[in-house]
């Protein structure tokens, strides 16, 4: 037996890899987040891409995060491809990311926020490259789940008003129009000397505390930064987002907390660092060493224009000045181009031993997440939202209807109201063939149905 911590003796033949690769662009690139064009003027922190491989059983899954806003497929499928091409892990089993952080170039060509298309290209090949690395350092390896929980760090930023509609925000709100997600969930990677060589760590909050004008992964980067301070420089954090579409850092009770900054980034990575050290430190290795992967695409209606929304929008129009973010609402509205379309969204599910990791794209509602989680016939359930593609905000169904940010069609939420569930149901399903051994008889092709 190895000398090292935990007694490796009966564990399973589980092989890992990780590395990470800095994908910071160039100063003068605009910053996605908001309603307006922030062009960086310095870099706070550089972005990287992450990436965790692990094999077993002859099979090989790859897991990559990185320190963006989201991860549109015409980003992800490439570099999928390319990672399939240069390593033989079948495309399907990649999953790739993002972080969310609020202080990253823009991802998405053609929006208010002009992109940096020569950096943008080159995002593929940086993924693959990071992959690539991750390929070629691997060791043998123990898996530590940990699970801790923590409900003070944010809200629910949907607030319920009196006549039962809903406002982003908490002015004249009953109070909280939905739950937060308090379950922090870690896993370490370790060689089998003890060294943590890498860290996922899921967690479901937004990536919005910087604010400015500088590059930042955020709070994600604060917590990574301080795992290494922890564990050494070898150690990998990936941030797995989690379903934080209506989750942010502000509260509804009195604190003399700050609010926003680098010092707030700080603040909220240490404490996520701190809970997945306790977590992770007091967890019992992983047991079971299988290792599948299930990708499909689930077709799901466009929101198409309807006469409710055509009125308010002339209604809007019709004023000297619109309100909040209407002027860019009534521009997106008249060039909407998904009118009777079918939208092609990924799901993803992949085993890890007792440990399922769901990816799911866009920024979704977190009772999504609590859904997901409460029907997995897995032990531990890592839901993963901003991963393989993006289509907005996805909602629960019925408030989809009551017109909070996050709902309103087009401007936030480009599918149906029921796109949720549809998606959830179908995760649901995957969940359950992964589990009972039912395989995918052919792969899809990346993006086929677009």
């Amino acid at each position: 037996m190895p000398q090292g911590p935990i007694d490796t003796d009966g564990l399973p033949q589980i092989r890992a890899g990780s590395a990470r690769v800095e994908i910071t662009p160039p100063i003068g690139t605009s910053l996605a987040g908001y309603f307006r064009d922030r062009v960086s003027d310095r870099v706070e922190d550089p972005l990287y891409a992450k990436a965790l491989v692990l094999e077993s059983g002859g099979e090989r899954v790859a897991l990559v995060s990185c320190d963006v806003i989201c991860m549109p497929s015409a980003t992800a499928d490439p570099a999928r491809e390319m990672i399939e091409e240069r390593t033989g892990i079948p495309g399907g089993n990649v999953l790739i990311c993002a972080t969310h952080t609020h202080t990253g170039p823009e991802m998405r060509r053609g929006r208010l926020v002009p992109t940096n298309d020569e950096w943008l290209d080159s995002v593929p090949e940086m993924i693959c490259a990071c992959v690539e690395a991750a390929c070629e350092d691997m060791f043998d390896a123990v898996l530590l789940p940990g699970v801790g929980y923590e409900e003070r760090m944010g809200s629910n930023r949907l607030g319920r008003m009196p006549d039962g509609s809903e406002v982003f925000g908490k002015d004249g709100a009953l109070g909280p129009a939905g739950p937060i997600d308090p379950e922090m969930l870690a896993i370490s990677v370790r060689d089998h000397e003890g060294t943590v060589r890498a860290m996922l760590v899921n967690y479901a909050m937004h990536a919005d505390t910087v604010g400015g004008t500088a590059i930042s992964a955020g709070w994600p980067g604060r917590l990574a930064s301080t795992l290494r301070d922890v564990y050494g420089q070898q150690c990998v954090t990936l941030l797995l987002q989690g379903t934080c579409g209506d989750i942010n850092h502000h509260h509804w009770y009195p604190s003399r907390w700050i609010s926003k900054g680098i010092e707030k980034a700080t603040q909220m990575g240490r404490a996520l660092a701190g809970l997945a050290v306790d977590a992770t430190e007091l967890a019992e290795p992983l047991e079971g060493d299988e290792l599948g992967c299930i990708f499909r695409h689930v077709p799901i209606p466009y929101y198409t224009r309807d006469e409710q929304m055509r009125a308010e929008v002339e209604e809007k129009r019709a004023m000297d000045e619109p309100p909040g973010w209407w002027d860019y609402l009534i521009e997106y509205f008249d060039e909407w181009p998904h009118d009777g379309e079918i939208a092609q969204v990924p799901i993803q599910v992949i085993q890890v031993g007792e440990v399922m990791i769901v990816g799911v794209p866009s920024e979704v509602f977190v009772e999504w997440g609590l859904e997901i989680k409460r029907w997995s016939p897995a032990a531990m359930t890592l839901v993963v939202e901003l991963a393989n593609d993006w289509f907005g905000y996805i909602p629960t169904s019925d408030q989809a209807l009551r017109g909070a940010y996050g709902a309103l069609p087009i401007l936030s939420r480009r599918l149906e109201a029921d796109a949720g569930r549809k998606m959830t149901d179908a995760v649901q399903v995957a969940m359950w063939d992964l589990w009972e051994g039912e395989t995918e008889r052919e792969r899809p092709r990346m993006g086929e149905g677009r």
